[in-house]
């Protein structure tokens, strides 16, 4: 057999094309799906937030009280909704937080509603 070079089977490999193209189309979606300017902002809202949080608490992030702010949440609500979700979930909170929503309120608006994952 090691004769006969000719008789032995061949490996190819033509995976490569096919595996790369649906996950291109998939960032294709993404970008389509969701404005990268819309990102951004909310990236940038919510590290307002956390900082925000660590100021309010006065301590490290290990000792904030288990607080989620959801945006989501939040948008589905009228001005004053927003605000009353807000002071419940801040009642922990010895510190004057009045400032804290204003400015969260603020940073919100005209910020849109982020639907959920895309579903195969």
């Amino acid at each position: 057999m090691a004769s006969e070079p000719s008789t032995q089977s061949r490996v190819m490999f033509q995976a490569g094309d096919k595996t790369e193209e649906p996950a291109h189309r998939k960032l294709g979606k993404l970008t389509v799906k969701y404005n990268r300017k819309d990102l951004q902002r909310r990236l940038d809202i919510e590290e307002w937030i956390d900082g925000q949080l660590h100021l309010l608490f006065d301590c490290e992030e290990e000792e904030i009280p288990e607080l989620e702010i959801d945006i989501d949440e939040l948008l589905e609500l009228t001005d004053e909704g927003q605000r009353t979700r807000l002071q419940e979930l801040l009642q922990e909170c010895r510190k004057p937080k009045e400032d804290f929503i204003n400015g969260l309120l603020y940073r919100i608006k005209g910020l849109r509603k982020m639907s959920g994952p895309l579903k195969k």
